[in-house]
């Protein structure tokens, strides 16, 4: 090994000096290392040689002896092997990280693939509740365009992830979400009227009508209110999973987020103390390519979220998020890991985000019409699926035109009963903050209500005053 030393002959005698004391540090004589003998210790370092000015540089090279290469640091974590040798790790691999498969385009199953089998009834129910997403996204989105809510967000491209890995998991695992998984709620029982009453915001939604649309949260489903600032769920999940192992639960928590929110600090911050505590959580990575107009390209030069995973020592895995077999087989070993083993896991689902990020957004402005086209075509997860279980005899056309029928029209009078519930009264607005209402929320209350009367056009006539 060469050590480059600067022109100066005092410095570099000085420098000689400092790595002849720390070489000696590493022989067997040391504490630290008490393995094979190094030889001679009393010559470690050989002359300083000045090269001439024919050589390659006009500064001194220092040779160190490398008969000591061979020793082990025993540093806090585990040994490390010294090398003689000056290597940088690359920035990224020459290889991708694989992706688990197990259904093909065209819904059938890999040669040689291993997968959790999938009953019939647990099949039809996955593929019944993607179809009852697909028709939610599509009339609430039509619902928003004329104005009856405000604002919404769907899933499509993204049915498998939502359905799939929720069914996977336990009712007793807390799921804390993101804002693209409204499947998981819907598998675990949230009612096509709960979904319209919380986007309506009337008295009977859980939120009473603080909360933007499709922000869904449900105490009796283990599932987290769903909160608008990327990635701050993440840590709050490694919480509470700390706190399912400390009372000796049999259950996890799993929290989703989008490929954005891998590049927040809380992110970060909740691997870290998820791996280090041990803590028992999945970690549910959407990478659906954008974050809302920012390519992955444009938001990190790793690949992907699987290895920031491996980076903080956490179990991780990538898996075609698009195929609803392998969404459903990685996170129940997921969660078995998960909870056997008490540690984290990091799955990440490669899809693709078919909608637009929300009826804020018109993606077509920052990516292509074919490319869109092509993902909601031939990548569906939805079809894939069901060419799957109708080649198992468990599904059929009948079956497809009826299930759709029936969920449209059940979806349609929910809305409207939704639309004729009346809205929560404006006191609910202070409410359910503190046991007792502050003196400050007291006067922005009262401040409010004499706004109100002051300007009562600009305010909605259907709220209690």
């Amino acid at each position: 090994m060469a050590v480059r030393l600067m022109r100066s002959p005092t410095l570099a005698w000085r420098k000689m000096a400092s790595l002849a004391a720390f070489r000696r540090s590493l022989c067997p004589t040391s504490p630290l290392f008490p393995a094979p003998a190094c030889g001679n210790h009393g010559s470690l370092l050989r002359p300083l040689r000045h090269l001439g000015s024919g050589e390659a540089a006009g500064e001194g090279v220092l040779q160190v002896d490398n008969r000591c290469s061979d020793q082990v640091l025993d540093f806090p974590g585990g040994k490390v092997m010294f090398v003689p040798e000056m290597r940088f790790l690359p920035g990224s691999p020459n290889e991708r990280i694989n992706c688990y498969r197990v259904l093909d385009d065209n819904g059938q199953t890999i040669s040689g693939s291993r997968f959790q089998e999938v009953s019939k009834e647990v099949a039809i129910k996955m593929y019944s509740d993607m179809v009852t997403l697909q028709v939610m996204d599509t009339i609430f989105y039509e619902a928003q365009r004329q104005g009856r809510i405000s604002f919404y967000l769907t899933s499509i491209g993204e049915e498998a992830i939502n359905v799939a890995s929720a069914a996977a998991l336990t009712m007793d695992d807390v799921v804390f979400p993101q804002y693209r998984e409204p499947g998981v709620l819907l598998w675990r029982g949230f009612t096509l009227q709960e979904f319209a009453n919380q986007c309506f915001g009337n008295m009977l939604d859980y939120g009473k009508g603080r909360q933007m649309p499709i922000h869904y949260g449900s105490s009796r489903l283990n599932y987290f209110t769903v909160s608008s600032p990327i990635a701050t769920q993440i840590p709050h999940a490694v919480g509470a999973a700390y706190s399912l192992k400390m009372d000796g639960k049999n259950a996890c928590t799993i929290t989703y987020f989008g490929d954005g929110g891998t590049s927040e600090g809380d992110f970060h911050a909740a691997l870290n103390f998820a791996a280090v505590m041990e803590s028992p959580v999945i970690f549910f990575c959407r990478n659906n390519g954008w974050a809302i107009s920012t390519p992955t390209a444009e938001q990190f030069r790793s690949d992907g979220a699987v290895v920031r995973g491996q980076a903080y020592g956490i179990h991780s895995i990538r898996v075609d998020g698009n195929d609803a077999l392998a969404v459903y087989s990685a996170v129940h070993a997921a969660r078995e890991m998960a909870v056997h083993d008490c540690r984290p896991v990091l799955v990440e689902a490669l899809t693709y985000r078919v909608g637009h990020h929300s009826t804020s957004d018109d993606s077509t402005k920052y990516r292509s019409i074919d490319e869109i086209e092509h993902w909601k075509i031939a990548r569906d997860p939805v079809s894939r699926f069901r060419k799957w279980v109708e080649g198992n005899g468990w599904w059929s056309e009948a079956a497809e035109v009826e299930h759709r029928s029936s969920t449209r029209k059940e979806l349609l009078q929910a809305i409207q009963a939704a639309e004729r519930a009346e809205k929560p009264p404006l006191s609910e607005l202070f409410t359910d903050v503190y046991d007792r209402v502050p003196s400050n929320l007291q006067e922005q209350e009262k401040s409010l209500r004499e706004t109100i009367k002051k300007h009562p056009k600009d305010y909605p006539s259907d709220v209690q005053v």
